[in-house]
């Protein structure tokens, strides 16, 4: 029976989250229909347990948390509590998690830093692979904003590129720690466009899109439903999104190959982990109970409101995705002085 208690707590502490996405994948819909949810209660979980968040509140994953979270109850018997640990890149967070016990009751939720964290920094005190158990992928962005300070003189991508090729150095770009996606997509776009902006690391998403709005730095790469907000109330402006199509939300705003990035697409990834070593059983009922989740029509709603899309997993295809991942994040690091920022 679930915990009626526990999913009151649950619930008042997500409140002040806002809501978030999805669209689901063919290969996790089926993999939920071949076990039902009424056999997924039994012996495991019989307590709560701690979905760590490797970065400060009021990010992305903290939405997708929220929106999958409130639904496992009914399928486990108990929910999670949220256990936001941010620093270092995720770094903190995710040693955390490397360092819990194998007994399926510590969780992580966490992005694409997860495979660019460690590509820049070779002293991380866990092994970005070895040191965890994959469970699934649960959703993709639908892309990434390229958001600029409200009064930057460029009218638009273009303008902003012929500029920033002109004066190198000029123009700044804010991100929510040293070597987490956000960090890794804007040097990719400078990459791909030819310039060169400086790095300004902060502690988190907010953080960024606060010293944004305030104009002190230039340009800030972040998930759609960070920046949405701030592009709604004309508080920063976007430039592009970083998809290869355009976005429903913002169906006026050009991709960055329309406007003469030609061959840059940067999508990130979300999904969750345990620490290695838990038993297969565990990971099967948990994988399990979230391809429920995310098969919900509300749920697939209500991410891709945010701009998300649902894709789900296996934990093989979710070690390959890391893998391919980390291999494409070094070819980038082979070209970008990451040491610099």
């Amino acid at each position: 029976m679930m915990n009626t208690n526990c999913f009151t707590r649950f619930s008042t502490l997500f409140r002040f989250i806002t809501l978030p996405w999805i669209a689901a994948s063919t290969l996790q819909m089926g993999y939920a229909q071949q076990v039902p949810a009424s056999q997924l209660l039994n012996e495991y979980p019989n307590h709560p347990i701690r979905l760590v968040v490797p970065y400060v509140s009021g990010g992305p994953m903290d939405v997708i948390a929220r929106v999958i979270g409130q639904k496992l109850p009914p399928l486990l018997g108990y929910g999670f509590v949220v256990d936001n640990r941010g620093g270092a890149g995720g770094a903190i967070g995710t040693d955390i998690v490397a360092k819990s016990a194998p007994d399926g009751y510590t969780m992580m939720l966490t992005s694409s830093s997860h495979a660019s964290l460690p590509v820049i920094s070779k002293s991380l005190p866990y092994d970005p692979i070895k040191d965890f158990t994959p469970i699934t992928l649960a959703v993709n962005s639908v892309g990434f904003i390229i958001a600029a300070r409200p009064d930057l003189p460029a009218k638009d991508l273009a303008d902003f590129v012929a500029d920033a090729k002109t004066n190198p150095g000029k123009y700044t770009f804010g991100s929510g720690g040293i070597g987490n996606v956000m960090h890794f997509a804007a040097e990719s776009f400078n990459s791909s466009a030819g310039i060169k902006m400086t790095h300004v690391p902060f502690k988190g998403v907010g953080q960024a899109l606060t010293e944004l709005m305030a104009g002190r730095i230039d340009v800030f790469v972040g998930a759609p439903n960070a920046v949405l907000p701030f592009v709604k109330s004309g508080k920063v402006r976007a430039l592009a999104i970083t998809s290869n199509k355009r976005w429903s939300e913002l169906p006026d705003l050009q991709t960055t190959a329309e406007q003469g990035i030609k061959g840059f697409v940067y999508i990130s990834w979300y999904g969750f982990w345990y620490p290695a070593k838990v038993p297969t059983s565990y990971v099967t009922k948990m994988r399990t109970a979230i391809a429920h989740v995310l098969d919900d029509p509300q749920v697939k709603q209500a991410l891709a409101d945010q701009g998300f899309v649902t894709i789900g997993s296996t934990p093989a295809e979710f070690s390959r995705v890391i893998a391919d991942e980390i291999a494409r994040n070094e070819k980038l690091a082979s070209v970008v002085d990451f040491s610099q920022n």
